[in-house]
């Protein structure tokens, strides 16, 4: 009986040795398969003399006008930081992805506040949807204006406050159209469909692109002033890359 029992322990604790082994090694596996994919980022800056931006007066906007009484606007055409750098450019795939519609940008909103659009240039990706909201106090007309002849169609909504979201989408790419209020005339923005992964540059003028499998491809910065550029970059397996860009002042 004795002999039985310790044949039965025996068996138990290398049944048990076997299971931590292999959640050992497997965890092992784990951490050390490499990622799949990498990245991109960089810096856009402008060379030259910053464009003088224009004066925005809002005072046929009373409500609108209160919300910038300490702080004047102007209009967006180019934003630059001290040090050069570039706001509100899409950086965006124009060879080389092979993927379908991604979202770099989960849940984009188009905000109307201040009589401002918030962001200046919203970025999306074809068959996204994305929200036009109205934070304002007084009604707004959000009307983008898409290529004439062009495969996107254009529309034009009125959005009183507090109304509800406008969901919308576009359906095929195109950098990039151009957005008005036909109520605000100063009120000037941009959407800029694409298919693929994304980066749209901050105050600072740095972006990022995310999740990109490896391989080649081309990048293409959109400003909407300044126009486009374009660089290849190669990315490796959990590598990021590098691509920087330099506008040159009008």
């Amino acid at each position: 009986m004795q002999a039985v029992n310790r044949y039965k322990l025996s068996a138990i604790f290398t049944a048990s040795l076997l299971v931590i082994l292999t959640i050992h090694f497997a965890q092992r596996n784990v951490h050390a398969a490499p990622p799949s994919g990498g990245g991109v980022a960089g810096t856009i800056k402008i060379d030259g003399t910053v464009p003088h931006q224009k004066p925005i007066d809002m005072s046929k906007e009373p409500s609108c006008a209160a919300v910038h009484k300490d702080h004047p606007v102007t209009t967006e055409g180019v934003v630059a930081g001290a040090d050069g750098g570039l706001a509100n450019v899409v950086v965006y795939i124009s060879e080389g992805w092979s993927g379908g519609e991604t979202a770099s940008n989960p849940q984009p909103v188009f905000d109307q506040k201040g009589c401002q659009y918030q962001p200046h240039v919203l970025a999306v990706d074809t068959n996204q949807h994305f929200k036009v909201t109205n934070s304002d106090q007084t009604s707004h007309n959000i009307h983008p204006m898409p290529k004439p002849g062009g495969p996107n169609h254009e529309w034009n909504k009125s959005q009183p406050p507090g109304a509800q979201p406008i969901d919308a989408t576009w359906a095929n790419e195109e950098v990039a159209i151009h957005v008005k209020c036909n109520i605000h005339p100063w009120m000037s923005g941009y959407m800029v469909v694409v298919k693929g992964p994304y980066g749209v540059s901050d105050e600072k003028g740095s972006y990022k692109i995310d999740n990109l499998p490896p391989g080649n491809y081309t990048l293409t910065a959109w400003q909407e002033t300044l126009g486009t550029q374009t660089q290849k970059v190669t990315v490796a397996a959990g590598k990021p890359a590098a691509a920087n860009f330099t506008f040159k002042a009008k």
